[in-house]
């Protein structure tokens, strides 16, 4: 479990972090430069899960090394599909990572919304269902890893 106090917001308990793969932590289905490291670290404190639809088919042969738990999407009403998983998972203790508009309804149900805005863009429903915006992934998983950033950001 992370736990974060964030002054005049509360306490953040997280146990889960939810990833989309493909424009989040990949890009054109390969896994970005720093991911690996990171989520290896993440995954002492935190249950990391990657959910997709796998656009290039191969995201579970590249994952399986690492300590996650993969999730293969159907291609039909992913936004949906990915809310109710946080929702199992309990939303309040999850940590959610997206950019695309499929992601907005889990960015904005869980206790910390992370949008990335890389090469494969920012839908304008992932960045409205935010909590924070960062350049790229290693930004965002490095807020969790380094959490006086995550405060100095949240705090009123």
């Amino acid at each position: 479990m992370l736990e974060i106090t964030i002054p005049s917001r509360g306490v953040l308990q997280l146990n889960h972090l939810v990833l989309d793969y493909n424009g989040t932590i990949a890009e054109d289905g390969r896994i970005i430069d720093g991911v690996v490291e990171r989520l290896e670290a993440l995954a002492q404190h935190l249950t990391v899960h990657v959910i997709t639809a796998d656009t290039y088919g191969d995201a579970a042969k590249r994952l399986e090394p690492l300590p996650v738990q993969f999730s293969l999407l159907s291609d039909h009403l992913q936004d949906e599909v990915k809310q109710r998983y946080v929702r199992t998972l309990a939303a309040r203790e999850c940590v959610t990572i997206g950019n695309g508009r499929n992601d907005a309804l889990m960015l904005a149900e869980v206790a910390l919304g992370i949008a990335v805005m890389q090469s494969e863009g920012l839908s304008r429903h992932a960045l409205d269902a935010s909590d924070i915006i960062v350049p790229d992934i290693n930004s965002a998983l490095d807020l969790l890893l380094v959490p006086k950033r995550l405060i100095a950001t949240l705090r009123n």
